[in-house]
C-alpha cells in the first residue's frame, strides 16, 4: 500500500509540532515533509524580510506540491500558515488555531488584514482544529462553519509524562515551564516568591526554558534576594522534563493570553498542582481552589497569598492532584487523541478520490 504523504507547514522545531506530526507517523503511518520560513522574526529588519519572504512562499509551496505529491497540507496558525496552505489550492487541508484567536497582538495595527486572512483559511480548509474549547468558542464567533472543526486537544504522552511525584510535600517545589518571554510574566512570578521569601517561608522554584528575558529575570531574582532559592535550567530536552515536573509539587504559570497549554496537561500528569492566570484559556480546565487555582493577571500579592493557600491546604492539593491526573488520562492522551487524528485524516484523504 502507497505512504501517504502530508506537508506540514510550519515551525517543525516546536515542541507543538512535534507532538502533532509524530503522532501522525505514529499513528498513522503518514511520511511528513516540513516547509517553514526561514528568516527569524527577531528584529525589524528580519521582520521586512520574513514579510518578503511570505509573499513568495506560495511560488515555494506549490513547486513542492508538484515535485513531492502530497496526499494533504496541514498548517499551524491560521493567520500566518493556514492562510499559505489555503492559498496552496492542495486538498484536503488541515489548519490549527494556535492561540486564543491567532490575532495577535491584540493591539496591532494588523489585526483588521489578519482576520480577513484567517477568514480567508479557514473557509478553504477542509478541517479546523480547535485545539480547546477557547479556540472552538472563537471559530464560532467568527461565522465558521462548526461541522469542519475538530476539537480536540492533542494531548501528551502518559507513558513519558508519569504519574510518579516524589516532592517533599512539606516544602514549597514550585516549577515554571514556559518560555523565558514577556508574554508569560516571570517576573511576576519572582516577586510572589520574594514576598513569600520575606514572609519566611522556605521553597525552592526551577524555571525551566530559555528566552529573551533570562539575564533580566536572574538579575530580578538576586534584587528580590531569592536568587539562591531560584534554578534557571536553561533549555532542556523534552525527555528531561517529567523528572523535574515529578520533583515539584505546585505549578505555575502566569501567562496574558493563552490557548490550550501543554505545559499545564504536562504538570497535571505529573502530579503538579497547577497555578495559574485567571484568563479564559485557563479557566477551560481549571475551577479556583477546587483542582487548581486562578491568578488576576499580574497580581503578584494574589499569587503570593494564593501559594501559601494551596501549600497549606494539603488535603485539597493531594484532592485535586487526582482529579486533574483522571482528567488527563480520559481527555488529552495522545495516543487516543492522536490515533483519531490521523485516522480523520486518512478519511478525508479517501474521501476526495
Amino acid at each position: 500500500m502507497k505512504k501517504r504523504k502530508i506537508l506540514f507547514l510550519g515551525e517543525s522545531y516546536r515542541a507543538d509540532a512535534i507532538t502533532w506530526t509524530n503522532g501522525l507517523k505514529e499513528f498513522g503511518d503518514f511520511e511528513i515533509i516540513n516547509w517553514e520560513l526561514q528568516t527569524p522574526n527577531n528584529s525589524l529588519f528580519n521582520r521586512m524580510l520574513r514579510t518578503l519572504e511570505f509573499i513568495f512562499a506560495p511560488i515555494a509551496i506549490r513547486k513542492i506540491i508538484r515535485q513531492q505529491k502530497p496526499d494533504m497540507i496541514i498548517a499551524e496558525r491560521t493567520t500566518s500558515y493556514g492562510f499559505l496552505a489555503a492559498l496552496s489550492g492542495l486538498l484536503p487541508s488541515a489548519i490549527a488555531q494556535q492561540g486564543k484567536t491567532d490575532l495577535w497582538p491584540e493591539n496591532s495595527i494588523t489585526i483588521p488584514l489578519k482576520k480577513i486572512i484567517q477568514n480567508y483559511a479557514f473557509k478553504k480548509a477542509t478541517l479546523i482544529h480547535a485545539w480547546g474549547p477557547i479556540m472552538a468558542k472563537h471559530m464560532k464567533n467568527s461565522k465558521v462553519d462548526m461541522t469542519k472543526v475538530l476539537a480536540l486537544p492533542k494531548g501528551i504522552d502518559l507513558n513519558v509524562f508519569e504519574n510518579k511525584n516524589t516532592a517533599n510535600p512539606d516544602k514549597i517545589h514550585a516549577i515554571v515551564t514556559r518560555s523565558l518571554l514577556p508574554e508569560y510574566r516571570h517576573d511576576v512570578i519572582l516577586k510572589a516568591f520574594g514576598t513569600l521569601h520575606q514572609k519566611g517561608i522556605d521553597f525552592s522554584l526551577t524555571i525551566v526554558g530559555d528566552g529573551i528575558r533570562l539575564e533580566y529575570l536572574k538579575d530580578l531574582a538576586k534584587k528580590m534576594r531569592i536568587g539562591n532559592k531560584v534554578i534557571f535550567t536553561g533549555r532542556i530536552s523534552n525527555t528531561a522534563l517529567p523528572k523535574l515536573l515529578q520533583q515539584s509539587n505546585i505549578y505555575i504559570s502566569m501567562p496574558v493570553t493563552e490557548g490550550v497549554s501543554a505545559s499545564l496537561f504536562e504538570a497535571m500528569a505529573c502530579g503538579c498542582y497547577p497555578i495559574v492566570s485567571d484568563i479564559s484559556g485557563n479557566q477551560s480546565w481549571i475551577r479556583h481552589r477546587e483542582n487548581g487555582q486562578l491568578i488576576t493577571v499580574g497580581d503578584s500579592e494574589m499569587l503570593a497569598n494564593e501559594i501559601l493557600w494551596a501549600f497549606e491546604n494539603t488535603a485539597i492539593r493531594n484532592q485535586a492532584v487526582t482529579i486533574n491526573r483522571k482528567f488527563i488520562e480520559n481527555q488529552a492522551d495522545y495516543k487516543i487523541n492522536m490515533k483519531i487524528i490521523a485516522d480523520k485524516y486518512h478519511k478525508l484523504i479517501d474521501g476526495k478520490k
